[in-house]
């Protein structure tokens, strides 16, 4: 866990929604159209809606693997609807990564003022207690608001963190790594001071 102002900036990465940087998002559509459509009809019901960038990724079948392919720790996919928020009346959470044992789990948060921005948490907010229905107790609840970490203020900006992150391990601790990193990763690299290659 790592403040946001802490980590390597991203002002040479152009963030439109395209995902240029990954390959673009044409091709054939992926599997998760179907969730998508009940997730949007879901927000629309409350006012909200998935950002594009995030609709964008998951609607491509290439690109949304990316997340699955590149993961060290054996990260995968797992779309939810939306959930309620425990730290803000009106707020909406869409569950879309979780680690291979839940110790942490990724939700695009939706702002009733159109705001949305990466969280994780090490509470799958489903189970926690709070998410049935009735009225949570408030001592339950606060607990799993202050669980809540913002990780990035898009998810585009979440998507190549992680990408990035991930290829930079695998390349650093791979056998027989002897030459130079790609210069994206170097750049990332050298914002902690140690080139790593």
């Amino acid at each position: 866990m790592y403040p946001l102002g802490s980590l390597p900036p991203l002002d040479a990465v152009q963030f439109d929604g395209t995902f240029g940087w990954l390959g673009g998002v044409d091709g054939p559509r992926s599997e998760h159209g179907e969730h998508l459509a009940a997730v949007e009809r879901d927000l629309a019901a409350v006012g909200l809606t998935l950002p594009a960038d995030f609709a964008a990724f998951y609607a491509s079948q290439r690109v949304c693997q990316s997340f699955d392919e590149v993961s060290v720790t054996a990260c995968w996919s797992d779309l939810s609807r939306p959930l309620r928020s425990p730290a803000e009346h009106g707020a909406r959470l869409v569950r879309f990564l979780r680690d291979q044992q839940d110790c942490v789990i990724w939700y695009l948060y939706l702002r009733p003022s159109g705001e949305a921005f990466v969280v994780c948490s090490p509470v799958e907010l489903e189970s926690a207690g709070w998410w049935s229905d009735g009225e949570p107790a408030e001592e339950v609840r606060a607990a799993v608001a202050s669980s809540l970490m913002r990780c990035a203020d898009t998810f585009e900006e979440f998507a190549y963190r992680f990408v990035v992150e991930n290829e930079l391990w695998a390349q650093v601790n791979s056998a027989g790594a002897d030459g130079p990193l790609p210069p994206h990763l170097q750049a990332y690299a050298d914002h902690y001071g140690d080139t790593a290659s």
